[in-house]
């Protein structure tokens, strides 16, 4: 698809051509896939990089773009995007451990965690990374374990701004209820008098929601509640307050392609209507957090899923494969909202083209009749050995990874387009790692 006419949409997925070649070469060159191998997945790590890369030209210098560790839990990914000069967000103490693990400096950890306990508060004052509180009695534990620790740790506010939901509920969180932030519209008087009473409060946060949130409504939310950040710093001047609201993390959702042929707005179309709105956000009256998570890692990563078999009826077909609501938790609990496109490869790696009579159901291996990846979809014909690709797979597959049926996690390869060089991620899981895991 041409954007040329508009540079704020873009379609940004790798091309299925390229896919089955890196997952050909992978098969038969460089024998990363092995007949234990029942499933793979595939990261293109210069995806990642080039994403990376354009953040840190579209938004300020001083920006931190702290990359959500709940869409990509990785070690290995972790540790690259550290060294590529990102921040990392966290939800639990767990993967504040990862990052922490990972190398990331403590002022370049962002802890978001809506259920944070004493001791995990306590922990992340100690660290010096930088909290977001969720609540008013959260605020008032961290005043609490302040008074005995010393802490390094900035300290912000989330505020839901009550903008709206997108047409995912689910991944909305916006609304006029959620369960995440203070709601502005009842609240905004108490904020301010947090801040007035917590000098060591100097920071805002707001995150609309992931996929399904229109670019408009993450604007409209950002300005929200960037207006009460600038009402709330002239108050605070004018009591002659020592704090002021420094840091303002505008969280992450912009949404990303998954359907063929989709166009959406860019990072660089976002940005533009952030600086026409939000204009403050890109002087120097703020630092700027983003948290990014899908944006970055769900269009780099896809699964390669052999056919074990194929069951043919008068009216209908059924490939029976290995990757199913294990790792595409989301799809098949919530088909409606959630998309990925098949594609078809010998058991070669060769691309198969035409199209089939009769239309596909695409099942997982798993114990419950929910497991369905797609149902009646047009694809060339299968047969028992080739392999689904399953495309756009990077972010929210493996990170929320189901144990049900005690399946394998499976082989984890990155790579670097246009390039030969394979690395293993995450080796397959041996089934004595099951009987540890249960044990």
């Amino acid at each position: 698809m041409n954007n040329q006419g508009n540079p704020n949409l873009i379609h940004s997925r790798l091309p299925e051509t390229e896919i089955s070649k890196v997952f050909s070469n992978a098969l038969n060159n460089y024998n990363r896939i092995s007949s234990e191998d029942k499933a793979a997945i595939f990261y293109d790590l210069a995806f990642i990089e080039r994403k990376i890369a354009g953040l840190k030209q579209i938004f300020p210098g001083a920006t931190l773009h702290a990359v959500a560790i709940k869409a990509n839990t990785l070690a290995r990914v972790l540790e690259k995007m550290r060294a590529m000069g990102t921040g990392a967000e966290v939800a639990s103490l767990p993967e504040l451990f990862m990052a922490q693990e990972a190398g990331f400096a403590p002022g370049n950890i962002v802890f978001d965690s809506p259920c944070k306990t004493k001791a995990e508060i306590e922990y992340a004052l100690k660290s010096g990374v930088y909290i977001n509180a969720d609540s008013f009695d959260e605020l008032d534990r961290i005043a609490a374990i302040r008074e005995t620790v010393k802490s390094e740790s900035g300290i912000g506010l989330r505020i839901n701004p009550q903008v709206g939901a997108g047409s995912i509920n689910s991944t909305s969180v916006a609304g006029e209820f959620s369960k995440f932030g203070i709601p502005l519209n009842d609240n905004k008087e108490r904020i301010i008098s947090y801040f007035r009473n917590y000098e060591w409060l100097k920071g805002m946060h707001v995150h609309i929601g992931s996929q399904g949130c229109p670019v408009q409504l993450l604007v409209s939310g950002v300005g929200r509640v960037l207006d009460l950040a600038l009402e709330l710093n002239k108050l605070l001047e004018n009591a002659s307050k020592s704090n002021r609201v420094e840091v303002f993390d505008i969280g992450g959702g912009l949404p990303v392609l998954y359907h063929p042929g989709q166009e959406t707005v860019s990072m660089e179309g976002y940005a533009a209507m952030l600086k026409e709105k939000c204009g403050e956000l890109f002087t120097n009256r703020f630092r700027i957090f983003t948290e990014f998570g899908r944006y970055i890692h769900a269009n780099a990563g896809w699964v390669a899923s052999r056919v074990e078999y194929v069951k043919r009826e008068k009216d209908y077909n059924i490939i029976m494969t290995h990757a199913g609501a294990d790792l595409f938790l989301r799809k098949c609990y919530n088909p409606a909202d959630w998309y990925h496109q098949i594609s078809v490869v010998d058991k070669h790696g060769n691309a198969k083209t035409g199209t089939d009579k009769i239309k596909y159901t695409v099942a997982g291996p798993l114990c419950f009749a929910g497991d369905i990846l797609a149902r009646d979809i047009e694809l060339p014909p299968v047969n028992e050995g080739d392999y689904l690709l399953i495309h756009d797979a990077g972010a929210y597959t493996l990170s929320m990874w189901s144990r049900y049926n005690s399946r394998q996690m499976p082989k984890v390869i990155g790579y670097y387009s246009g390039d030969d060089d394979f690395e293993v991620l995450k080796e397959r899981e041996r089934p004595e790692d099951l009987v540890e895991f249960w044990s």
